[in-house]
């Protein structure tokens, strides 16, 4: 049986995940928690469910904006070339 993990290094845990959006699987890793008890932690907490859908909103957002932001490059790239040849 592990040892119990300390409320100060549970507490920063937890804020990584819900404030920064580290995913519970790198907490995992990087503070050596079995990721079942870092989802147990957020499980029994209030309004922790929401936690983990708004950190999954918050990287689709992300990639969403990456996603526009090529978007948006790449048709002012053609617009560039298209206006730069005569016609």
């Amino acid at each position: 049986m592990a040892a119990p993990v300390k409320k100060e290094i549970k507490d920063e845990i937890l804020d990584r995940i819900r404030n920064q959006g580290l995913s519970v699987v790198d907490a995992s890793e990087q503070y050596k928690v079995h990721y079942k008890t870092i989802y147990g932690w957020l499980k029994t907490g209030i309004g922790d469910a929401n936690t983990l859908e708004l950190n999954r909103l918050r990287k689709e957002n992300v990639q969403l904006y990456r996603i526009i932001g090529e978007i948006t490059a790449e048709l002012k790239t053609q617009k560039s070339s298209t206006t730069a040849t005569p016609h």
